[in-house]
């Protein structure tokens, strides 16, 4: 019962006028808008009026909130739902953001895995519960383009896809059971020789930070696929196709048209 009165309500927001206004802050902001074919913008502003009926956007430092802000987060964000059976994440309802990368406690493993606590710099943080942290000024130098391989939005909504399931650990929830196997193969394949790659001290088109750990690695993954579709593709197709298959999206054939 519950689920049918929000898919109902959820129609109703997606059939609301998309303000001009905010078209064009997409335009300005979000490098991968233009590239898209007109019955995807349309999909994309409907995810855009429930993400942003939905969840509730908090200023920090001093931050004050405004259309640009939400409009352009709500977008990038939305950009990994369009084709796809979403519940246009559901666990988080707050999105924190600063205006600059901030300070956070964080713990990382020291000698016989006991956690050593200080502080982090941080441009983002996903949650698996509650709310995603972001910094304006690093979201501010990712909307003009889809080239750099850097998108902090991208980033964090994606560990958001991740944590669907209950855990952060570089699987989603996929769209069928045969998928899985092909999935767990190519990015335990592509993972590993990420971490070959720099033990060798070899360049590597993949965020280095992605060998952190599985979660981190599907999360720059996903920023490569929509930000350096075609080097991504060219040089490491299993891991494009099986991101092309999961997403439901083939960013690398809309931009080189």
């Amino acid at each position: 019962m519950f689920g049918f009165l929000r898919r109902r309500r959820r129609r109703r927001i997606r059939e609301r006028p998309f303000p001009e206004a905010w078209v064009a802050i997409l335009r300005r902001n979000v490098g991968y808008y233009p590239f898209l074919p007109e019955a995807d913008r349309r999909e994309l502003h409907g995810h855009v009026l429930v993400f942003l009926a939905e969840k509730r956007f908090e200023g920090c430092g001093g931050l004050a909130i405004t259309d640009e802000i939400r409009v352009t987060v709500a977008a990038q964000a939305c950009v990994l739902l369009l084709h796809r059976k979403t519940d246009c994440y559901p666990r988080p309802e707050s999105i924190l953001v600063y205006p600059h990368a901030y300070v956070a406690e964080g713990a990382q493993p020291g000698p016989g895995g006991l956690p050593i606590v200080g502080e982090d710099v941080r441009l983002g943080e996903s949650w698996q519960t509650g709310a995603v942290v972001l910094a304006w000024d690093d979201v501010q130098q990712t909307v003009s383009g889809v080239h750099d391989g850097h998108n902090v939005v991208l980033h964090e909504f994606a560990h958001q896809l991740d944590q669907e399931d209950g855990s952060a650990d570089g699987a989603p929830l996929l769209p069928s059971r045969s998928m899985y196997a092909v999935w767990a193969r190519v990015l335990s394949e592509e993972y590993g020789r990420l971490q070959d790659d720099i033990d060798r001290h070899r360049r590597t088109l993949i965020d280095r930070y992605g060998a952190t750990n599985p979660a981190e690695f599907f999360a720059v993954i996903t920023e490569a696929f929509f930000e350096k579709p075609i080097p991504l593709r060219r040089r490491h197709p299993d891991l494009y196709n099986t991101l092309r298959d999961f997403y439901r999206q083939d960013p690398a054939d809309l931009v080189s048209r």
